[in-house]
């Protein structure tokens, strides 16, 4: 395939810890460097959470499928806020930094009928996936942005500190990596965002931002 990438470096280096090698890939940090998306196969917008306006230019090309990094809004708040008359053709997917390079990629779809569609590209990817419900948050960034929270909650009252925080974790769950570890990987920038657009989009006190975590976000 002729892949368009739409991504920052770091996310892109991430990217090139799945093997592309059999397709030919074209790389831009920006969608306005790009002429038209007419002339590839797919594309894969790793900063489509930061830039949604790309979703007027996808709904333009509705022959071209999209794979888009959407954790913080949802396909349906896409759909709702772009005009996609002659078909709907973004896949949202977990892009946030950190979870790019992972074996099996969550995927969320506006319908059944993208199912096809959305096989036919992992297949000549070579990536797996599940299908997971179409809700901002996705599955897997809520728990571990939840985690992290609670983290931070614990680090504000003083309780233990960030190092014994994620040893702890680590030794008394089996995680991988401890919740500091996580958001350093993660960044930030996109935990803190992601908590905010799931408790606006649900009210559920669980993803009410922690103070500490706020004050790290305003000071970057």
């Amino acid at each position: 395939m002729n892949i368009l990438v739409i991504a920052d470096a770091q996310r892109y280096d991430e990217l090139q810890q799945r093997d592309l090698s059999r397709h030919q890939v074209q790389w831009r940090t920006s969608l306005e460097e790009v002429l038209s998306v007419k002339a590839f196969d797919l594309v894969i917008d790793l900063i489509f959470d930061d830039r949604p306006d790309h979703a007027a230019v996808y709904a333009r090309n509705p022959g071209v499928p999209v794979l888009a990094g959407i954790v913080k809004t949802s396909l349906s708040q896409v759909m709702n806020d772009y005009a996609f008359e002659q078909g709907f053709n973004i896949m949202g997917c977990n892009f946030l930094p950190g979870f790019i390079s992972l074996p099996l990629l969550e995927v969320t779809l506006m319908d059944d009928g993208q199912q096809e569609v959305l096989a036919d590209i992992m297949y000549q990817l070579h990536w797996e996936y599940t299908l997971v419900a179409d809700a901002t948050g996705m599955v897997t960034p809520r728990v571990v942005c939840m985690i992290i929270n609670e983290a931070y909650l614990t680090a504000q009252e003083g309780t233990a500190s960030r190092a014994d925080i994620d040893t702890s974790m680590k030794l008394g769950t089996n995680y991988p990596l401890g919740p500091f570890e996580w958001c350093e990987r993660i960044g930030v920038k996109h935990v803190y965002e992601v908590l905010k657009a799931v408790h606006d989009a649900t009210g559920d006190d669980r993803y009410e931002v922690a103070a500490l975590l706020q004050t790290e976000y305003e000071a970057i």
